[in-house]
């Protein structure tokens, strides 16, 4: 899977492609309304990569000073647009 377009069309599938990252795998169950099986991918991860996804998904939960924390972390700067957009921009990120 090489493109944004792909991987939206895998969330047609039953589960997440075995060749996906661990960050991409958290998105992918983000996507599909999972939340706690999306955080369970990162939450114990203490890379930079993982920490960008675990602010993203503490942004959309609403928790805005554990996503600050993890933001910095990724050394990310809280993003000033939609949650949707930045899950795009994950996703792309992600499969390069």
């Amino acid at each position: 899977m090489n493109t944004l377009t792909e991987f939206k069309a895998s969330l047609n599938l039953e589960q997440p492609g075995s060749n996906l990252s661990v960050q991409l795998k958290s998105l992918w169950y983000d996507a599909k309304g999972d939340w706690n099986k999306a955080h369970a991918q990162v939450d114990h991860l203490k890379d930079q990569q993982s920490a960008w996804v675990h602010a993203y998904l503490h942004r959309k939960e609403g928790d805005s000073g554990n996503a600050g924390y993890w933001y910095g972390k990724a050394r990310q700067i809280l993003p000033n647009i939609s949650l949707d957009v930045e899950w795009e921009q994950l996703v792309v990120h992600f499969l390069q």
